[in-house]
């Protein structure tokens, strides 16, 4: 009755894993720069976020992503 469907992979690689902590880190310095009032930091990591999104790509594009040269499946 299961209808079998292939997993993508959602994200389950190191470029995905890289790219989401460098972002999640981009936001949580630009939240406590914004509350302390300091724009330059705020911008900054704004940066940070666009660095986070290019270097996930560049990981992909070099094996890191789902299903790259480089990662090894995983049997779940």
């Amino acid at each position: 009755m299961s209808n079998p469907i292939a997993d993508p992979g959602h994200g389950h690689s190191p470029a995905a894993w890289i790219a989401v902590t460098i972002m999640l880190l981009a936001f949580t310095i630009g939240t406590v720069a914004f509350v302390m009032d300091a724009p330059t930091v705020v911008w900054a990591s704004a940066g940070l976020l666009v660095v986070g999104l290019i270097v996930g790509v560049v990981l992909k594009a070099i094996g890191y992503g789902v299903g790259g040269s480089k990662v090894a499946a995983k049997a779940h």
